[in-house]
Order: structure tokens, then C-alpha cells, then sequence
């Protein structure tokens, strides 16, 4: 094979954005949006902090959002499935964008209050847990079957672009133009969202969705036990966040290493990794063998961080953070290909709610497991040891769900089932 062929193979597969409208549509969408929430996200903690000079106040945060996000994220996945996932894009997004108009009010304000800052955060928390599911499900209907794991790679780089260079744009506009500006663009962001998730195509519920209930939430939740390759895909994601996730403790590390200046880079190198893997996606399009990645991916993902963890020099452990960063995207785009080529559409929003909590609760949860242990341990046993937890956590989840390993998308009956259904559905519309 010729260098350039060698390299077009490695480039991301841009299939799904010539072939969908509406893919290109929530992409761009997705793209704009990501930058002006990374404003809000840098500026919220940053006014709470000038308001009540409160590490405690400012961690509160965290604390106000998890709830909604558990809460909302299964109530969404039935809504997702029951409504029209088109309005409940549109209707979640003009919603953030009215949240948005909150803060830039008391931001402007002699005397801002700090009870919206928290009342926004739960709010805005439990509209992205409802709108989340609805545009998971909503992607295998607007992408072909076998586009699904390019379609994943393709927004695994939309999110780690904004995880990079958001953070340091906003970072800039809070502090040289001020929390208004920020929360202002955010407006601006969510607006323009707004007019390209207009131009979707309707999404109607399935005509086997159930109605939204506590029953319907039951159903997905009976449905994804019964699947052990799923529940897979969930144990290793939690697992390799809850016990090798050390966010929190960089700050601390920086300081053991004596490089105060390297932890902005520490806090980009995780993003960076996964970026470095979503611009060489190509080859993802071409593994069959999904859970196996997955769990080969969590593996290294905690031997990254025990390395990290170990070494004493400042660029080997921003060399081990990226390393893991690769290793945590290439999970994330065969965990989003197993659910987007297996679940049948009908609970596809349900089952993303459970997915939701999946990703979105292990890394919270393993902060508070990182800081525990460091107080009794120390920074750094803190984590290489949460590291190799996290390797032998995923050999014996591994050992116990044969289904998840030996998994190929090729044979496997849910996969098979739903590339036939997906294959009737393109000839009837033809």
C-alpha cells in the first residue's frame, strides 16, 4: 500500500457527512454549541467563586447537578422513545438558551445572587439528561448501518475539538472580556443551534415505543440485563472512570512534581489524546471485534494512569495522560457502535438514558474515590494504584461476560437483526 493510501486509511471516515443532511445538520450543530457550554462551564464556577470566595460553594455545583442527571437521563430515554425526537431537540435547546438568558440577566445585575448559578446548573443538568437520549437515538435513524462507527468517531471528534480548545477560549473571554461576554456568546451559540436543528428532518416515536412511564424506564432497564454484551460496555465504562479517574488530584500532582506550569497541560492532555485518536479514526470502520476493544481499551486506559502515576517526570506523566486519552476514545467508539448497531429503535432512547449515567456518573463518582484515597494514601498511590485496580477490574469483568468478548458485529443476532430491519427500511424507501 502506497503512503497516501496508508494515510487516507487512517483519516476519519466522512461517509455519514456525505451521505445525511441531517447528520451534517447536528454535527455543525453540535460543534457550535460545545464551544459556547465549555463559556458557561469555565464561567459558572468562576462567578460563583468571586461571589462567595467558597471552594465549598463552588464544588456545591457538581453536587446540584448529579441528581437531575440521574433523574432526567431515564425519564429522557422514555421520552426520546415516546415523542418526536426533533421537538425534543428543539424544545431542550431553546430551553438551555433561556437558561442562558438568566445568567447574562444576573450576571449584569449591581449585585448578582448565588441561588440562580445553582438553580441554572440543575436545570440546564436535566435538560441535557433529556435531550442526550433523544439525539443518541436519534442517530442510527438518520445514518446507514454500516456508517454507525464512523458516525461515532466523527462526533468523538466534534466533542474532543470543543474538550481541547474550548476551555481555552473560554478561559480567554472570562478573563478579558468578562462573565457577560461569556455567557452572551453561549446565547449566541445556542440561537444558531436552534436554526440548524430546525432543518431536521421529523423523527416520529416508533410505533412499538411505549409510553413514557416508570414501567417504559423498567423495560429498558430489563432489556439491557438481558443483553450481557451491554451491560458490558457499561461495567468497563464504569469501572475504568470510578477507579482511574484522576482529574481531581492534577492540581496536587502538579504541585508534588514541582511543575505548577504544567497543569493546564495535564488538564488538555486527556482531551488531546482523544482527539489524536479521532483524527486517525479510519481504521475503526475496519474492527469487527467491538467488545474485545472495548475491554483491551480500559486495560490500557488504567495501566496509562498507573504509569502517570509512578513516574517522576513531568512530560513522562503528560505523555501517560495522553496515552490514556487515546485509550478512553477508542472505548467510547466501540461502545457507541455496539449500541448503535444492536438496540432495536423502539428503546433506543431508553437504553442512551441508561448510557448517559454510564458515562456521565462514573467520572464523578471517581473523583470523590481519587480525593478519599489520596487523603489516606497519598497523590501519587492514589493513582497507580486506582490505575491497576482498574486492570483487574476489567479482567475479571472480562472473565465473567464471555458475550462482550467475543462479540462481532458480523454475527452477532442483535447486530444481524438490526442491519436486516435497517436494510428493509432503505428499500421500502426507495
Amino acid at each position: 500500500m502506497a503512503p497516501s493510501s496508508r494515510l487516507r486509511s487512517l483519516l476519519p471516515d466522512l461517509a455519514p457527512w456525505r451521505t445525511s443532511a441531517d447528520f451534517r445538520r447536528l454535527w455543525v450543530a453540535g460543534l457550535i454549541t460545545n464551544f459556547g457550554s465549555f463559556l458557561t462551564f469555565v464561567a459558572l464556577p468562576v462567578q460563583m467563586k468571586d461571589l462567595t470566595g467558597s471552594a465549598v460553594a463552588v464544588g456545591a455545583l457538581g453536587a446540584v447537578e448529579l441528581v437531575p442527571l440521574v433523574v432526567f437521563g431515564l425519564y429522557g430515554g422514555a421520552l426520546a422513545d415516546a415523542l418526536d425526537k426533533r421537538k425534543l431537540i428543539l424544545r431542550t435547546e431553546v430551553g438551555q438558551g433561556l437558561l442562558c438568558v438568566a445568567l447574562l440577566v444576573n450576571a449584569s445585575l449591581p449585585h448578582p445572587a448565588v441561588w440562580p448559578l445553582y438553580a441554572v446548573a440543575a436545570l440546564s443538568s436535566a435538560l441535557v439528561a433529556v435531550q442526550r437520549p433523544a439525539l443518541d437515538s436519534l442517530l442510527p435513524r438518520i445514518v446507514a448501518h454500516e456508517h454507525l462507527p464512523a458516525a461515532a468517531a466523527l462526533n468523538s471528534l466534534r466533542w474532543t475539538v470543543g474538550g481541547v480548545a474550548g476551555p481555552a477560549l473560554a478561559g480567554v473571554v472570562v478573563a478579558y472580556a468578562g462573565l457577560g461576554w461569556a455567557y452572551a456568546v453561549d446565547l449566541a451559540t445556542f440561537a444558531v443551534s436552534v436554526a440548524l436543528a430546525v432543518g431536521l428532518a421529523a423523527s416520529p416515536a416508533s410505533h412499538e415505543a411505549a409510553r413514557p412511564s416508570l414501567r417504559s424506564v423498567a423495560e429498558g432497564a430489563r432489556y439491557a440485563w438481558s443483553r450481557k454484551e451491554l451491560l458490558g460496555t457499561y461495567a468497563l465504562d464504569l469501572a475504568a472512570m470510578f477507579l482511574a479517574m484522576p482529574l481531581a488530584l492534577l492540581p496536587f500532582l502538579a504541585d508534588e512534581l514541582d511543575a505548577e506550569w504544567s497543569l493546564g497541560l495535564m488538564y488538555a492532555a486527556v482531551p488531546a489524546g482523544s482527539l489524536l485518536v479521532s483524527l486517525t479514526s479510519g481504521w475503526t470502520s475496519r474492527i469487527h471485534r467491538h467488545g474485545r476493544m472495548v475491554a483491551l481499551a480500559a486495560a490500557c486506559w488504567g495501566l496509562a494512569m498507573a504509569a502517570a502515576g509512578v513516574v517522576h517526570d513531568v512530560w513522562l506523566v503528560l505523555l501517560f495522560l495522553t496515552l490514556g486519552g487515546c485509550c478512553d476514545m477508542v472505548s467510547g467508539i466501540f461502545r457507541a457502535a455496539i449500541w448503535n448497531q444492536t438496540i432495536p429503535d423502539e428503546l433506543r432512547g431508553r437504553l442512551a438514558g441508561i448510557e448517559l449515567l454510564s458515562y456521565s456518573a462514573g467520572p464523578q463518582l471517581g473523583q470523590v474515590r481519587a480525593g478519599g484515597m489520596a487523603a489516606w494514601t497519598g497523590v501519587r498511590t492514589s493513582i497507580w494504584a486506582g490505575g491497576l485496580l482498574c486492570v483487574g477490574a476489567v479482567v475479571v469483568l472480562a472473565a465473567f461476560l464471555p458475550k462482550l468478548m467475543t462479540y462481532d458485529v458480523r454475527t452477532n443476532e442483535h447486530a444481524v437483526r438490526m442491519r436486516a430491519a435497517r436494510g428493509v427500511e432503505a428499500g421500502a424507501s426507495l
